[in-house]
């Protein structure tokens, strides 16, 4: 077992953000404005589209985005199959580093989905 937390990554990553939101407002409320736009669900869904960015949070091999996206996919009711299926495709398209950070994913996904 990794000692990876991906709920620990998230807070951590969280405070950090805020410090960069306070010193830079203008640059982090054009990102927050660009993210609320690109997800809205419209032909895809909400879910739909965090698929997409889990795959690409694991090309890239991002823990943040591992982390952020696993748990969006949990609030918005996202399946097990379906978060593996992205996985699958998500390896396919990025050879072994993504099979690397897909474990990560499935790491992710199993510790924000625990009881408790």
């Amino acid at each position: 077992m990794s000692s990876k937390s991906y709920k620990q990554i998230t807070q951590d990553l969280n405070q950090a953000i805020g410090t960069l939101r306070a010193a830079q407002s203008g640059t982090m409320s054009g990102f927050s404005a660009m993210a609320k736009a690109a997800m809205e669900p419209g032909v895809l869904s909400g879910i739909d589209k965090e698929l997409i960015a889990l795959a690409i949070g694991v090309a890239a091999r991002c823990d943040g985005c591992l982390g952020f996206h696993v748990k969006a996919l949990v609030r918005l009711g996202a399946s097990r199959e379906q978060v593996m299926e992205t996985l699958a495709v998500a390896v396919y398209m990025g050879g072994g580093p993504s099979l690397m950070s897909a474990a990560d994913a499935v790491r992710a996904w199993e510790e924000f989905t625990a009881q408790g």
